[in-house]
Order: C-alpha cells, then structure tokens, then sequence
C-alpha cells in the first residue's frame, strides 16, 4: 500500500508544493497554500464504476410513473478508438438541441439554453440572488405540458422543507417533474441521479458536496477538484447537464482553485449590489456560445424579473416628458453581445490637491479614463489636474468599448461646467487623441434602439461612412471634441 503523503494546494491556481511557503511559487498569491494529505489508494474511486456502467433508460418515464428501484446493471466499458474526423459526422442526425428554459435573459447569455450534457459554473456574492435564480431555472424547466423537463435540484445547504418554503414563495412549489433531494455526499447523490435520470442536474452548491474517500474536508482543494470532475464526468456519460452554484472570495473570484472553472464548460457570473435591485448575469466563459451577452434582472418579493427592454435603471425615467436635465449625466448606447442597451454614465468633479488627485472608477476603463481627462485639458481647455474625478455606470453594468468615450467626455465635462444635455439626449462615438470624434460600429442600430426606447437627439460622429446613418431626424453628427462640449446647455 502506498503511504500518505502531504502536499500543500494552492487555492488559486491548483498548483502543488512540497512545503509550506507564504507566496505561491507559481501564481504570486500570498496566503493561499492549504495543507491536504493525498492518499494514493483513492484513486481506485468506488463510485467510478457505478458512473461508468450508466444504462438511460429505453423509454421516457410516462406521466405520474415514478423510478423504478434499482436494478443497474454495470456492463463492462468499451475502450474509445482514435477515428478520422471526416468519419465522426452523421449526416442523418439531427443537430443537438438545447434545453431552453424559458427565461430569456439567462438564455441569451448561455447562448440560447443549456446543451445536454454540459457543466455550467454558476457563481456570486452571498445573498445575491444565486438560488433564487437556480430554483425559478428548475421551475420553468420542469413546467407542466409537453415540452416540460424533469428536473433534480440538490440542495447541499438547506433542507428540503426550506427549498419548498421557497418554491412556494417563487411560485414553482406544484411542479410535478422537480424532485428536490437534500444530500451533501457524492455518491448518494449519483444514485439519485441515475435513478430519476433528470435533464437537468443543479447542485447547490458544490463547496459542500464530499467524496467519502477522500481525507479531506467539503470545500477544500482536494474535495472540490475531485467532485467537479466526477460531475463533469457525469454530464458527458449520461447526457444531463449539471449545473453548479459556487461560492466567491473576498475578492470577487470562485472560491476553489482555477481549476474549477477549466473542468465545466461555462461559468457564470451573477453580479450585482445586494442592496439594490438589479442583478446582471454574465458569462466569462462558454464554449457553446459568445462571452459578450448580459442578462439583466430585477429582485423582487417574487423572485428575479427579466429586465429585457434595452434600458439600464433610471434610463427611461431620464427620457419622460417632464424630466430635468442633469449636470454630469450622459447615457450611452453601448453593445453588449447581439443588443444595445442604454447606459447611464455619470461623472463628479470636487476640489482636490494638486499632484494627489483622486480618479476613481466604476464600470469603466480605467485607461479609457485617463485618455479622456488628458484630451480635455489638452483640447477643450479644462483645468483638471487639481479636480478629483469619480466616474461610473448606473445599475452595475461595465462599459468598456470605445463608443462610451464621448459619454464619458461630455459627463465630465458637464460635471465641471455643471452644464448638462437636454432630456431624451444620447451620445456615442470613439474619441481620438487629437480630439477628434472617430465612428463606431454598428452605429446604425444603436441609433435605432435609442429612438425606440424613446430618444430625441443622437450625438454620433460625423465621419463619411456614417452617412446614411445620420439622415435621421434627431440625429447630431460632431466632428471635434469643442463641438460635443457646445451641446451642454
């Protein structure tokens, strides 16, 4: 039998040492090595052959037939083969569809549902809205009808009398296809999983599912890696997609090494201040679709609200017939993934101490931010050296593409001027260090989704090939920074 050995992880990055050492050799971070005890004859994992000897079912489950018991049968693995890859495509099968869920938000950043089969990394701040969002996605897949999805949510944190209370308060607690198990050891909740062979798998959350097998504690190094790569393992062998809520540190990253998120085939983010009602979704990495999409909800006494009109918070309050302007305010059309949302941008200046000026940020490009300031002192004349600046965008939502330059500008410059722009008034366009306005892309729609929403003057930039674009009624092409700044009233 071979000897334990000790072994210290590092959290961050997965990386393994020998000895104990304050800053990880391999990826810098101070603090983050965790002693674990590896076991070598752990690696003859119990549960991997029950995984490995899946058997679906040959038919669906009829409506209100419950699981058969158990009569499993574990045949032997064939060994995978190399193929060309010209002989892997089966003209005659369908393509793989996705599971959608009905909540259009979440589905547009997974990039149109979840694939069978896939792992999905869900994390966020505590209290933001993690489980409510897991438990309304296991709720409107497993909704009564035809195209109703069987559903098995974990829950390793609450009872299952918790997770009802909640459903009823979600209004998801009379869904007949959602079987909520309250278990945090691994093995029992595969056999469940075989048992009730779901679509859809969500544990909640995997820091404090264990291995029994493993010498370690739920929520380390060692439990966590071990755990997500059996799930993963699950997902590709039995066809159900897993989706996995995790925690985050202090710093805002998943707790559990890097790894993690290497293992799963998407992760998301669920952001947001705790104290305020919007939430945006996003995802940071996908591999069934683009990273670039956002989902935007809103936490009510019933759950989460999609917020799909195309306007962050407080953008149409700004477009009503009866609003003020706002000196230091500006809202932008800015791109995020396949649809333009507005963008409120807001700008202060205070005194503050020459050679110790503050620039805080929120949202925005902090590069993107020093080059604005400098075109302003350099072309429009504003002493800023001594002013402290603080920028940032409402609701949450960053903003870091070039088109949300002549936002910033006139935000800032408004703050200084304590000048604002008429009400119902949008600006986009990239701002070049000769204090030149430079086009965008995709201008044409973003003009059109800030008409639609309710705008009556756009501020584009009046370059050539933006032409047809600005035949519009409302449209303002500006040719130089002076130019912008002349709108402020």
């Amino acid at each position: 039998m071979p000897k334990p050995r000790d072994a210290f992880i590092c959290r961050s990055c997965g990386g393994v040492q020998s000895r104990w050492v304050g800053k990880c050799p391999d990826c810098g971070a101070w603090g983050s090595l965790e002693h674990e005890r590896i076991d070598r004859s752990a690696e003859r994992d119990p549960q991997r052959g029950l995984i490995e000897g899946w058997q679906p079912r040959t038919r669906p489950l009829a409506e209100g037939e419950q699981p058969a018991p158990d009569t499993h049968a574990s045949p032997a693995t064939a060994s995978p083969e190399a193929m060309p890859i010209n002989a892997l495509h089966n003209a005659d099968a369908p393509p793989p569809s996705r599971l959608r869920s009905g909540i259009a938000e979440l589905d547009r950043v997974l990039g149109g549902g979840l694939v069978p089969g896939s792992a999905v990394l869900v994390g966020g701040d505590p209290g933001i809205g993690k489980s409510t969002m897991m438990l309304q996605l296991a709720g409107a897949l497993a909704s009564a009808g035809d195209n109703g999805q069987r559903v098995l949510y974990v829950s390793s944190e609450e009872s299952a009398e918790q997770v009802r209370m909640r459903a009823a308060r979600l209004g998801v607690a009379d869904r007949d296809r959602l079987f909520v198990l309250s278990d945090t050891n691994l093995a029992r909740i595969v056999e469940q999983t075989r048992r009730t062979e779901p679509a859809v798998l969500i544990i909640d959350s995997v820091q404090m599912v264990y291995k029994a097998d493993l010498d370690a504690s739920p929520g380390s190094v060692s439990q966590l890696r071990r755990c997500c790569a059996e799930l993963v393992y699950l997902a590709k062998l039995s066809g159900t997609a897993v989706v996995l809520v995790g925690h985050v540190t202090k710093d805002g990253q998943l707790a559990g090494p890097r790894l993690l998120e290497h293992l799963v085939d998407a992760v998301l983010y669920f952001e947001g201040d705790r104290y305020h009602a919007h939430r945006v979704l996003r995802a940071v990495k996908n591999r069934f679709g683009t990273t670039l999409e956002i989902g935007v909800f809103e936490m009510t006494g019933a759950g989460l609200a999609e917020v799909p009109a195309g306007a962050g918070p407080g953008v149409l309050e700004d477009f009503a017939p009866d609003a003020r302007p706002k000196p230091g305010s500006v809202i932008c059309p800015a791109l995020t993934g396949t649809r333009c949302m507005l963008v409120e941008i807001q700008a202060l200046t205070a005194t503050g101490f020459l050679g110790a000026a503050k620039r805080k940020n929120s949202g925005i490009d902090s590069n993107r931010l020093a080059m604005i300031i400098a075109v302003l002192e350099q072309h429009a004349g504003l002493r800023l050296a001594d002013r402290d600046i603080f920028v940032s965008s409402v609701g949450g939502i960053r903003v870091a593409e070039p088109a949300a330059d002549l936002p910033l500008l006139l935000a800032i410059a408004g703050a200084f001027h304590r000048r604002a722009l008429p009400p119902a008034t949008v600006a986009v366009g990239e701002v070049g260090l000769g204090g030149e306005i430079r086009p965008v892309p995709q201008l044409e729609q973003r003009i059109a989704e800030s008409l639609r929403l309710g705008a009556k003057r756009v501020l584009v930039p009046a370059a050539p090939a933006t032409k047809n674009a600005k035949q519009r009624q409302g449209v303002v092409p500006l040719r130089s920074v002076t130019q912008a700044i002349e709108e402020l009233n």
